[in-house]
């Protein structure tokens, strides 16, 4: 099934893994979005600690980015805005991966989770974090907007 699929799905992406039986794609993608979702929040701390310091956020980013906290966070969707002229954070929060679709992503992570008994702390945290941002009405921006959450100075 894969196979016949596959022209179809790389119309859509370029890379394509068989992550085993049926739903098992799902997960995957749940799992994917989770470690995403905790990843830009820690990001966003992080910068505005920085910040809080005196240290420009952009360089300190370019630090991250070369070091042991370099992420797609750091180099391709950067949440402090400034730092990357194309990154959501840089126009607004507009555009991107919304923070309505990342919580509804980590609710689901985390309903996954208890089904099989598993525990994610990390993953149930983020998900409030984002619940956080859509109740102060960032819901329909880019998720990595959660920024705002730990810093006023974005």
């Amino acid at each position: 099934v894969l196979e016949r699929a596959r022209p179809v799905l790389l119309a859509m992406g370029k890379n394509i893994f068989h992550m085993g039986s049926n739903s098992a794609g799902q997960v995957a993608k749940l799992c994917n979005n989770m470690a995403l979702g905790v990843i830009m929040a820690v990001t966003g701390e992080a910068l505005a600690l920085g910040v809080a310091h005196g240290l420009d956020a952009k360089v300190l980013s370019q630090m991250m980015a070369v070091s042991t906290g370099r992420s797609w966070a750091t180099e391709v969707c950067n949440p402090w805005p400034g730092v990357l002229e194309n990154a959501p954070a840089s126009r607004g929060y507009t555009g991107g991966f919304g923070n309505d679709l990342m919580l509804k992503d980590l609710g689901l992570a985390v309903e996954a989770a208890m089904g099989v008994g598993a525990t994610i702390p990390l993953g149930e945290l983020a998900r409030n974090l984002y619940a956080l941002n859509k109740q102060a009405g960032r819901g329909s921006l880019d998720f990595s907007s959660v920024v705002k959450l730990v810093s006023e100075k974005v």
